[in-house]
């Protein structure tokens, strides 16, 4: 059973698809990706109708506590990427898929 869907698959996945070669199917998904990522950091969100919305969220520093030591640490201040699934997502998802 395959667990995980690699940029190979999505690539092999366009150019059975739609038909461009490898490369161009490589370079219209790594064009698609910078383009998100771009937009993603200069917007902080992004949504997609029918499957989910992407967000960043900065998270402030904190005490963290190692858990087999006790040890306290500080927990710098960093960003985080959310989703959120659109309610046509989990309904799909709950109809279609295996749970």
């Amino acid at each position: 059973m395959r667990i995980n869907l690699t940029k190979k698959d999505l690539i092999n996945q366009i150019y059975m698809q739609i038909g461009f070669s490898k490369q161009i199917s490589e370079s219209l998904l790594d064009d698609f990706l910078s383009l998100l990522t771009e937009n993603l950091i200069k917007e902080k969100k992004i949504k997609f109708s029918k499957f989910g919305t992407f967000t960043i969220r900065e998270k402030k520093e904190r005490i963290g506590r190692n858990p087999k030591t006790k040890e306290n640490k500080i927990i710098k201040a960093r960003k985080v990427l959310l989703f959120k699934p659109s309610k046509e997502l989990k309904v799909f998802i709950n109809v279609n898929g295996n749970g």
